[in-house]
């Protein structure tokens, strides 16, 4: 038997504890409707015939808004198939490869992308896997579920890509504290724009004015009237909305929008718990505003993803970027961890520690 890095020997036979989808979620997703299996066992070792497949140890899970959607049995295609009722949930995560039948990785390698809530993986498709450089080697491993990964390759996108900023411009943007908001304030702040976020408590609120840097931040939860929240903190308008909420927000907003406004759509967290989601009713201002309004799936830009890598790495090395990661340790409470991200429970980036190594 050979050896796969850290005292692991390919070949040998480990439990493989993992999180299944009981059944299609209708309405608030809550722990019930995910299951851990624990009598599960793998061999570490790649099975015959799988020569282009790879073994994967899951290090970190990421949690993430999209993946309610997946809960539920759609009506129609979406760009990532949705979970079946009794299969393992996939998202993104990052992992260490136990076992290789690919020329382009091997045993000991890092790699971030899709992989299963589960101690271990196998992956026959590695069209979805990056392999993490050495040249990263002195930065947090967990930042590739985040500010490294999809969710900080969300935000590039979405800001710089979609909206097209330039410097004095307005900002705004939901669910700022989250994964994605954190960083879309940041990247704004560094371009020169006046930037306001908004988040669910008080805590959030502060760690968007002190810890982030952004120019102000309300709790929407506290606010009687968005239109009016909106006004006092952008009395001549918004140029830039980097929307991660819908519903009620996303109206007000559309109200406050400067003439030719920008509103990139990343996702809609309000709305995904919902059996009928909640109209719009001044979209005439997309009109009367000149206003583009662009939705986007961040798999279509990764031709881009090293420009972002090169680009976020000058940053974090100057310390001109700030990341905070809520981690939840052990896949037994990667149910709990995803549940809280429509609870508003977490504060950053929400991930789940797998294993450290």
């Amino acid at each position: 038997m050979g050896e796969a890095g850290n005292g692991v020997k390919v070949g040998m036979k480990a439990g493989n504890k993992k999180v299944l989808l009981k059944n299609y979620v209708s309405g608030y997703v809550e722990e019930s409707d995910m299951e851990i299996v624990t009598n599960d066992t793998v061999y570490l070792k790649l099975p015959q015939g799988y020569s282009n497949a790879l073994l994967l140890k899951n290090l970190y899970l990421s949690c993430d808004p999209y993946m309610r959607n997946l809960m539920s049995k759609l009506d129609e295609p979406s760009y990532i198939d949705n979970f079946l009722p009794g299969s393992v949930i996939r998202g993104f995560g990052v992992s260490r490869v136990l076992d290789s039948g690919h020329s382009d990785f091997k045993a000991g390698d890092y790699v971030w992308g899709v992989t299963g809530w589960e101690e271990y993986t196998l992956i026959t498709d590695t069209q979805s896997l990056f392999k993490i450089p050495i040249f990263t080697a002195d930065i947090p491993l967990s930042y590739y579920t985040g500010l490294l990964g999809m969710p900080g390759f969300t935000a590039y996108v979405g800001f710089y890509e979609v909206c097209s900023p330039k410097k004095g411009e307005y900002v705004f943007i939901s669910a700022a504290s989250g994964a994605v908001g954190q960083l879309v304030g940041q990247f704004a702040k560094l371009m020169g724009c006046y930037v306001v976020g908004t988040a669910g408590s008080d805590e959030k609120v502060e760690l968007l004015k002190t810890k982030f840097g952004f120019d102000d931040a309300f709790n929407y939860k506290k606010e009687k009237d968005l239109g009016v929240a909106l006004k006092r903190c952008f009395p001549e308008g918004i140029d830039i909305y980097f929307e991660n909420v819908g519903g009620a927000m996303l109206d007000a907003v559309l109200k406050n929008m400067r003439n030719n406004g920008r509103i990139s759509v990343c996702g809609m967290i309000s709305q995904y718990n919902l059996e009928k989601p909640e109209g719009i009713y001044n979209l005439m201002n997309l009109i009367t505003k000149r206003i583009m309004m662009k939705g986007f799936v961040v798999m279509d830009y990764v031709h881009l993803y090293p420009k972002f890598l090169e680009m976020v790495i000058k940053y974090i090395k100057g310390g001109e970027i700030t990341y905070l990661e809520d981690k939840a340790e052990g896949i037994e409470n990667a149910p709990a961890a995803l549940v809280g991200l429509f609870r508003g429970r977490n504060v950053g980036k929400q991930l789940v520690v797998v294993a450290h190594d």
